[in-house]
């Protein structure tokens, strides 16, 4: 399964009302990612808005504390019925196992469950000087990741750069997530490791997180299409 997920980093309900109206002639209803910006400003209720539209939504609020609270936080953000939620793969693998026991409902269902490795705003310079990791990053990304399915989670965020050798070491039914997705003519922003919707599935993507590149287009439904047949291609529907 592929699909692009729109990074709804708004601070309102107001705002992201505003964006997805304009997408109510759409038949495809867009994968919505929810981070802390919105979650923080509008709480639970704003999931639970979102689920009645009929849209997907990842839960990106990156636990990272010790296992027994990250558990039972997980345990919450079960009830909401969202479809993904992450933590930080630096949390542990006594962390990543508490949160998947939480986040498991008494009927055995549960959202899946993914681990950030490293962000895609951090470079290997960043991550050895001021993080005091002296590996390389791409190894530390396999290693982080080699953790995760160990804990039993579905996949991890990375880099698209990663993706493919994340695949190759944890299989190809492990997950990729991928931010740092912008198109060939567009700005990098804050984004360090990047590539383009069509190279992100070349390079193993499974699902991509499109953010400003979408939402703060001229014209916000057609970029979502562009990024749809580029990373889809045959495959949108």
């Amino acid at each position: 399964m592929k699909d692009v997920i729109i990074a709804c980093d708004f601070n309102s309900k107001t705002e992201l009302m505003a964006f997805l109206d304009q997408f109510q002639g759409e038949s495809r209803k867009p994968f919505l990612k929810v981070g802390m910006e919105l979650y923080y400003a509008e709480g639970p209720a704003i999931i639970r808005e979102i689920k009645a539209r009929g849209h997907q939504i990842f839960l990106d609020l990156k636990l990272h504390d010790i296992p027994n609270t990250v558990k039972k936080a997980m345990a919450v953000l079960s009830a909401l019925d969202v479809d993904i939620c992450n933590l930080h793969a630096a949390g542990t693998n006594a962390m990543m196992e508490a949160a998947l026991e939480g986040l498991t409902r008494p009927d055995g269902t549960r959202p899946l469950l993914i681990a950030v490795t490293q962000l895609t705003s951090t470079s290997e310079e960043r991550m050895q000087k001021d993080l005091l990791i002296d590996h390389p990053l791409e190894e530390v990304v396999l290693h982080y990741a080699a953790n995760a399915k160990a804990a039993g989670l579905d996949g991890v965020v990375c880099s698209p750069l990663e993706a493919g050798k994340v695949k190759a070491a944890c299989g190809q039914a492990f997950l990729t997530i991928t931010p740092g997705v912008r198109f060939a003519d567009g700005e990098v922003g804050d984004q360090v490791r990047v590539t383009t919707p069509a190279r992100a599935r070349e390079l193993g993507s499974d699902y991509i997180v499109v953010g400003r590149p979408i939402t703060q287009a001229a014209d916000p439904v057609a970029a979502y299409q562009r990024c749809i047949a580029e990373f889809l291609g045959g495959e949108a529907k």
